[in-house]
């Protein structure tokens, strides 16, 4: 029956869910027996129960006190009884144990006058508090409430969503009404107004916090999902200026091999009598001022860049040399030309 109970709510639960999608789900509990014992009518009949539970139990004390003392008696006038006398105490102790344990019974048996009154006295305010619990969940649009100390197991439950005090809060004001007068009436129903205003103000921080933790998280996710894009595009540049530094390394190379610049040595592939010992290079260290090696690579490629402009322009001067002697000579023969085909003037 219980597994019957808890699938049937599972299953609203589940069809409920699609239906709220739009403003959200909203999910209460109450603690019956924290309500039971912060009800105030509840606690006034429950000490009275209480009071009439101790009487009883100085009644059974009493009994039991009075059988023993006949058990006590028994024993130490036995010698000194008949048989018929011994056997007619005997009887009366066994009646007294009867009638002690029915009293027993009847008091604080499984269907005794304890549990019946409990329940008696349990009934009322567990209607009560049903009343309470549907006019909250009315006002404060809850989809549901569960009991917290009822069957269904509860693994756990968020403090924000017990509304055990609001249930007892509910139960003492309308105790609190028949005891008193218009004016007194007016004045709690003030009261009453301002805790209302709170409460409805300390769901609405509840429910603010909520979103705006779900905000914060959401904000973190975006900055984290930003801060690693922008560190893939740092490194994506970072590979890129590194990949065309090495092909500017590489044509650089290439023209100083075409224009006849020999590339220093690296430190691997310099000869041996260079790579001589620490000490030897110590001694020579004060004598001689070497210079780095981009500074010697400067100075090659400036070079390079001298001999090749010294060359074009040696090219360009022979190829105007050749051009004004070409002129020349074209000037000479025509000249020449000229000379040979002037007539001479008659002679007279």
């Amino acid at each position: 029956m219980k597994k019957h109970i808890i699938l049937v709510i599972l299953f609203a639960f589940t069809c409920s869910i699609q239906a709220q999608v739009v403003r959200g789900l909203r999910i209460g509990y109450i603690d019956m027996e924290y309500i039971l014992q912060n009800a105030p009518d509840y606690t006034e009949a429950k000490n009275a129960l209480e009071q009439k539970a101790q009487k009883w139990k100085q009644e059974i004390s009493a009994k039991t006190t009075e059988i023993d003392k006949l058990k006590e008696s028994l024993k130490t006038e036995r010698v000194l009884l008949t048989k018929e006398l011994i056997e007619e105490r005997e009887e009366e102790i066994l009646f007294q144990e009867s009638e002690l344990m029915a009293f027993q019974e009847k008091r604080f048996g499984p269907n005794g006058d304890l549990i019946v009154q409990k329940a008696v006295l349990v009934k009322p305010i567990q209607d009560q508090v049903f009343t309470a619990v549907q006019d909250i969940a009315e006002q404060k649009r809850y989809d549901f409430v569960f009991d917290k100390s009822s069957d269904l197991t509860m693994i756990f439950a968020a403090k924000q969503f017990d509304i055990s005090d609001l249930v007892v809060r509910r139960l003492s004001r309308t105790s609190k009404r028949s005891q008193l007068s218009k004016s007194e009436l007016k004045e709690e129903a003030i009261k009453e107004y301002k805790e209302d205003v709170e409460d409805a103000n300390s769901d609405f921080a509840i429910r603010k916090k909520i979103l705006d933790d779900k905000k914060a998280a959401r904000d973190s996710l975006i900055s984290a999902k930003a801060a690693d894009r922008e560190k893939l595009l740092a490194d994506r540049k970072a590979a890129a200026d590194a990949k065309r530094a090495e092909a500017a390394a590489k044509r650089q190379a290439i023209i100083d091999k075409r224009n006849g610049v020999t590339i220093p040595a690296s430190p691997a592939n310099k000869p041996e009598e260079e790579t001589s010992a620490p000490e030897d290079k110590a001694e020579k260290a004060p004598t001689e001022n070497k210079p780095s090696a981009a500074s010697v690579k400067e100075t090659q490629r400036k070079e390079a860049i001298a001999a090749k402009k010294k060359e074009m322009d040696e090219r360009r001067q022979a190829l105007a040399d050749k051009k004004a002697k070409t002129i020349k000579d074209r000037e000479d023969a025509k000249k020449a030309k000229d000379s040979t085909t002037t007539p001479t003037p008659p002679t007279k």
